[in-house]
């Protein structure tokens, strides 16, 4: 059986909430899952069922199974979103302080790389990168342009992993200090090289590759190994062959190597 639909409360709630700039929408249960796991401070969360979602979180992520049950509440989500998740449940929670994410991506030394998206266009790729960088445990994402990586499109597609990571939106010159190698046609074959911890690894657009300014600006010229006659690599798979070849083979693999 499912709960009545949540009250006038709720839902008054999460409309004054949902015009706050310092808040994030978190669209669907693994979004919600992952601010959860993270450490989000997660103001409210609504379902169509909420028995549902906490059947959910009982069999895919029983360490925050407690905090859901806790925290949603019934309420008819198309009244409150233009689009329903399909796991049927939404919330929000409070953005990262930006002076201390900030502080995390200048700190030196770094223990991995941050990842550097030059004028990216397209909010689901955008998405997918903080989704890899979320796995790799790269120190962050920064983009440059006028994409928000922060938009709730880029949040869905990156399973709410923003809280895992750092995502900034920087200006050149306000980049993190470290060698800067960028991905270009023209560049080494990065099979022949050794990404350090402290790099910026940058990624130009989907269609406009790296900017003249960027490329100006870099230490050093990346390439990908790609066959002749294929035009490009989707961005999220050239940042995962990249975190890739900076991470080398899983400790377990390495082992096998070598007995």
């Amino acid at each position: 059986m499912t709960e009545r639909a949540g009250g006038d409360e709720t839902v008054q709630q999460w409309r004054e909430d949902a015009g706050r700039a310092d808040l994030v929408l978190l669209d669907g249960f693994h979004a919600l899952k992952h601010a959860l796991r993270f450490g989000a401070d997660v103001r409210i969360v609504v379902a169509d069922d909420p028995g549902a979602v906490r059947a959910l979180a009982r069999e895919l992520a029983p360490d925050v199974e407690a905090d859901v049950d806790r925290l949603v509440r019934p309420a008819v989500l198309k009244e409150l979103l233009p689009r329903v998740h399909p796991t049927g449940v939404a919330a929000l929670a409070v953005r990262p302080d930006r002076a201390a994410g900030l502080a995390g991506l200048r700190r030196t030394p770094r223990p991995a790389p941050v990842v550097v998206l030059d004028n990216p266009r397209n909010l689901g790729n955008v998405g997918a990168v903080v989704r890899l960088a979320a796995g790799f445990g790269a120190t962050g994402v920064v983009t440059r342009g006028d994409l928000d990586p922060w938009h709730p499109n880029v949040v869905r597609a990156g399973a709410g992993l923003h809280y895992a990571t750092t995502v900034e939106r920087l200006a050149l010159d306000e980049l993190p200090p470290g060698p800067l190698y960028a991905l270009d046609p023209e560049g080494e074959d990065i099979r022949s090289l050794t990404l350090p911890d402290d790099a910026l690894l940058a990624f130009g657009s989907e269609r406009h590759g790296i900017s003249p300014e960027l490329r100006a600006r870099a230490d050093h010229l990346v390439s990908l190994p790609m066959r002749p006659q294929v035009s490009s690599y989707n961005l999220a798979t050239s940042v995962a062959m990249t975190l890739f070849h900076w991470g080398g083979p899983p400790a377990a693999a390495q082992g096998a190597q070598g007995a």
